[in-house]
């Protein structure tokens, strides 16, 4: 397969400068819709209404594709897709389908860190009622030999060794 780099020293070679005048032209047209810059995703930018009026907007009067609108306002193509063809996000409405999924999925996210979180940074409400107390010490057995006893009992008076 020939690069168009190859291409263009070929129509050099053969002196064929129109044909190089209409590749040019076309390299510029190219570079002109590319001047739109992606812009940087932002984490956890929230989908409202008035984001999706603009992604709307921007489909109506611009011949940017899906995934370019995205770029440029920092959401991705699957949220583009759903407002431009479900209308979804159009209403701030708190009970609508996709407003009770996000607040579904946010509770599940808050219950995982809470599960993986460790026990001693956990915040535990209980009453004083509820918390068991341990039983107090018991006091030691003296009548309970140690080991320092039992070597000292192997042991005869005189240095030997009783059985």
């Amino acid at each position: 397969m020939t690069t168009l780099k190859e291409f263009e020293e070929a129509l050099r070679e053969q002196g064929m400068h129109m044909a190089l005048a209409i590749l040019e032209k076309l390299k510029e047209r190219d570079r002109a819709k590319r001047t739109i810059r992606p812009a940087r995703r932002i984490a956890g930018k929230k989908m409202t209404p008035e984001l999706a009026r603009r992604i709307i907007e921007l489909n109506q009067t611009t011949d940017m594709t899906q995934q370019e609108i995205a770029f440029q306002l920092g959401v991705n193509q699957g949220r583009v897709n759903e407002v431009l063809k479900r209308g979804k996000w159009l209403e701030d409405n708190p009970t609508s389908e996709e407003a009770i999924a996000r607040d579904r999925a946010k509770a599940r996210i808050e219950k995982a860190k809470a599960k993986s979180a460790p026990i001693s940074r956990r915040k535990v409400v209980v009453s004083s009622e509820e918390v068991p107390r341990r039983p107090p010490a018991k006091p030691r057995n003296s009548a309970q030999l140690s080991i320092e006893d039992f070597i000292n009992s192997a042991m005869a008076p005189d240095g030997s060794q009783s059985h």
